[in-house]
């Protein structure tokens, strides 16, 4: 059984004991999650949702939060003399899958 949820503006295919990095959750780690903006869930009969599946939701367990890595943004522009570097280090919030309910 899988099914596909969607938070942080972004889907994610998510099985039972999946491990899922998502854009960052403000929980704290340990904490329990329910996701339930689930769109598609495919078992015995797949549930499709317009757009969600009614009465449909994941449960998942934070395991940690912490930040991607490190990026280096560069801007230049020939015979200008113009040159900016810029690190980013995106933050994120990693999800154990517990349970689907359909």
């Amino acid at each position: 059984m899988f099914a596909i949820v969607q938070t942080g503006g972004k889907q994610y295919k998510v099985r039972e004991g999946d491990v899922i990095r998502v854009e960052k959750l403000p929980v704290d780690v340990g904490e329990e999650v329910i996701l339930d903006q689930v769109l598609m869930v495919h078992g015995e009969d797949t549930k499709i949702g317009r757009p969600f599946v009614e009465g449909a939701n994941v449960v998942a367990r934070v395991q940690r939060n912490g930040k991607g890595k490190k990026i280096i943004v560069f801007k230049y522009k020939p015979k200008k003399n113009y040159r900016r570097k810029k690190g980013h280090r995106q933050p994120f919030t990693e999800l154990v899958i517990e349970k689907i309910n359909a």
